[in-house]
């Protein structure tokens, strides 16, 4: 009785895998937004965030990397 049951299992689960593969094979994959321009959206977000960031870290005046000792100096103190 096993083995009936396991050959019969065996057979529905090729029928169904060799339905699902005909059915892909027969089947026209057609490009959508995502597969045609995915690529391109992505390098162009990168450039454009780069190229924001880029420009705000320059004007904003903040000298980077640099030890502000000897180049500050304390005010003169009012009474």
């Amino acid at each position: 009785m096993f083995r009936v049951a396991r050959t019969a299992l065996n057979l529905t689960a090729r029928s169904v895998q060799h339905t699902a593969v005909r059915q892909t094979h027969h089947r026209k994959h057609e490009l959508n937004f995502h597969d045609k321009y995915g690529n391109l959206v992505l390098i162009g977000g990168a450039a454009f965030f780069a190229t924001v960031w880029g420009y705000v870290l320059t004007k904003s005046g903040i000298e980077w990397g640099l030890s502000p000792i000897g180049r500050v100096t304390p005010k003169e103190w009012r009474e």
